[in-house]
């Protein structure tokens, strides 16, 4: 059983209300939808679904594995080059500013809250540019949580996320969001085992970087990815 002090710190981190503006991005999904391709619940499920399998299973999530776990062994070269590849893995200009912005919100966040240790602390001040994935490696880091109970976090702050860009963007109401919730629950506890089970293989997220780059000039939008 989860004990409620690591409880408490899990439900902290993966809270919508974590200050570090998510709300204000889309990752691709607004543009998605602009140009009609996720135009209902059934085209959002598999918009959602191919993320988690082709990206986030694949890539995203096991290198966020190994970012959390040279943050919870303090090996700060490990670190480094894991955050670098990351920095790296961002395709269109958004999709860096966006791992800046909240990279610099987390981390002016964590400096401010008295669970950071030191020899953390002193790594991210050494940082040159903020990154939202280190950040996240050294909040559970500094909150006592494992890398499968902050991976977990990440992809339900996601989720979220994604599933509050679908309510304002397209006529879904909540009841259809928890629906669609419910779908892809399987998909997200995959992802997140296949995560930790296996390390970076390159994803395939095509669809996700076309669509951030057409949302780039897209004229109306309410999102800045």
């Amino acid at each position: 059983m989860l004990e409620l002090s690591r409880l408490w710190s899990l439900l902290r981190l993966a809270s919508p209300q974590l200050p570090i503006g998510g709300y204000s991005y889309s990752q691709g999904l607004e543009s998605a939808i602009e140009q009609g391709q996720v135009k209902d619940a059934a085209a959002a499920r598999t918009w959602l679904a191919d993320q988690l399998q082709l990206n986030f299973a694949r890539f995203e999530g096991p290198l966020l594995a190994e970012l959390l776990r040279a943050a919870q062994a303090a090996d700060w070269e490990a670190l480094r080059d894991a955050v670098e590849r990351h920095r790296a893995s961002r395709e269109t200009r958004e999709l860096g500013l966006e791992n800046r912005q909240m990279g610099f919100s987390l981390g002016q966040l964590l400096e401010a809250l008295p669970e950071l240790d030191q020899p953390a602390r002193q790594w991210l001040a050494a940082q040159a540019e903020p990154s939202f994935a280190a950040a996240w490696a050294l909040a559970a880091r500094a909150w006592g949580l494992s890398p499968e109970q902050a991976l977990g976090a990440w992809l339900w702050s996601w989720l979220e996320n994604q599933l509050a860009v679908l309510m304002k963007t397209l006529p879904l109401g909540q009841l259809a969001a928890q629906k669609l919730t419910s779908q892809l629950l399987p998909d997200l506890d995959q992802a997140c085992r296949s995560a930790l089970a296996n390390p970076p293989r390159g994803g395939a997220s095509f669809g996700l970087a076309l669509a951030s780059m057409i949302h780039e000039t897209q004229y109306s939008r309410l999102f800045r990815s």
